[in-house]
């Protein structure tokens, strides 16, 4: 099976990569300026607005596992062209170059509205107001509209593999008064290759399916896991159930995450 792959040089791809290498995929990455990949990848020179580079990456694919996605920015125009356009123009190219290829795209358990009162349901409806995902979900509406083949993973807040991703969190939750008691739903590195390994078989065709472990945690333990404090506090929270989303249709259609709680990672060093 020959896989493109964008983004893979980001928190996600430059770790999907060298799994899905290892594990004997066939894999292409689209990436810019020489950047170097793992070995065994073939490097596409070229990038999501440059129509002959993306021709050349997706001609002869049977799967494109799209990840390339902009949101450390605070500029919104760039988010939206980035997320949205670019996504276009490899849909477009997809379609005119590997039309049957089947076309997996990581999205964000964030686009669903903060005051649910339950955990985030794949057909809940959802209006962000975020730019990032808020353009997330357009783009997934674009390739829900395509006529091709794909696969939308809605990924929880991913952490691992020594990404800095979790190690941040404390400071953005502090920065943006957080309640310690919020929860959030997680996903390790490793469990993401899973979800895209079995979204390759097929087994997830034309589904929005959020990817998370078994146990959403409060950002006060989140914290403390590793090595931070965030002020303890009593006071009502306002919205229990924003970040927190249900991972049961990916159970049903077969998805088990091998890391299945942060506290595990954290006892087997893969934080």
């Amino acid at each position: 099976m020959t896989i493109l792959l964008t983004g893979v040089t980001g928190l996600v791809g430059s770790r999907l990569l060298p799994r899905l290498a290892k594990a004997g995929f066939d894999c292409r990455a689209l990436v810019r300026g020489g950047k170097e990949v793992p070995s065994g990848v073939m490097a596409i020179d070229g990038d999501l607005f440059d129509p002959e580079s993306l021709g050349r990456a997706v001609s002869g694919a049977s799967a494109i596992v799209h990840l390339a996605a902009l949101f450390r920015t605070l500029d919104a125009d760039l988010i939206w062209k980035s997320n949205l356009e670019g996504t276009r123009n490899l849909i477009a190219a997809a379609k005119d170059h590997a039309p049957k290829a089947r076309f997996i795209m990581s999205s964000t358990s964030n686009i669903y509205e903060e005051n649910s009162a339950r955990p985030g349901l794949e057909d809940d409806a959802a209006e962000p107001k975020q730019a990032y995902p808020a353009s997330k979900l357009a783009a997934e509406n674009e390739l829900r509209a395509s006529g091709l083949n794909w696969t939308i993973l809605r990924l929880g807040f991913v952490y691992g593999d020594n990404d800095g991703h979790l190690e941040s969190l404390p400071r953005h939750a502090a920065n943006g008064k957080w309640h310690p008691a919020k929860t959030m739903s997680t996903i390790h590195h490793r469990d993401i290759a899973t979800a895209i390994r079995l979204a390759l078989t097929g087994a997830i065709d034309g589904r929005v399916v959020n990817i998370v472990d078994e146990a959403p945690l409060s950002i006060y333990e989140l914290a403390q896991l590793v090595g931070d404090h965030l002020e303890p506090s009593s006071e009502p929270l306002v919205n229990p159930w924003n970040l927190h989303v249900d991972g049961s249709l990916a159970r049903s259609l077969g998805f088990q995450p091998t890391v299945r709680t942060v506290y595990q990672a954290a006892q087997e060093n893969l934080l």
